[in-house]
């Protein structure tokens, strides 16, 4: 045991060691909080990256489906080679009908992107891109 000698006080005094628990507890409370305004931006960021991977992918195969164009001069005898977004978060696949292509991007997971978890990602052959509010 340690004894420091109080020049002030003319007495010598035992030195405090470790944490007091009204310490411990604002440290706790001060770290909860700083989690409870992290924790939901780290989500959003989390959705906005797997969102993403499938806009890739559409745009990939977009352009995929444009090369088969410029060779056949048609979409119905295109084949998708991508059916799974490069993250792997996203499955994809084509409608060709009516002259066009629909691409579709469909996930199970998350992705921020409407109330509506079964809305899928689309691009078709006009450029349109659907949800409006997911692109």
């Amino acid at each position: 045991m340690s004894y420091v000698f109080d020049y002030r006080e003319g007495h010598v005094s035992r030195r405090q060691r470790g944490f007091t628990l009204i310490e411990l507890l604002i440290a706790v409370v001060i770290v909860g909080i700083i989690a409870s305004i992290a924790y939901p931006s780290y989500t959003r960021y989390v959705e906005r990256s797997v969102r993403s991977d499938g806009q890739t992918a559409l745009l990939q195969a977009a352009s995929e489906m444009e090369r088969c164009y410029s060779r056949d001069y048609t979409y119905e005898e295109c084949d998708l080679e991508m059916t799974v977004s490069p993250g792997g978060h996203y499955s994809i696949s084509s409608d060709t009908s009516n002259g066009g292509y629909v691409l579709t991007a469909a996930t199970s997971r998350s992705d921020g992107c409407s109330e509506d978890e079964d809305q899928n990602l689309t691009l078709n052959s006009k450029g349109e891109r659907s949800p409006e509010v997911c692109w």
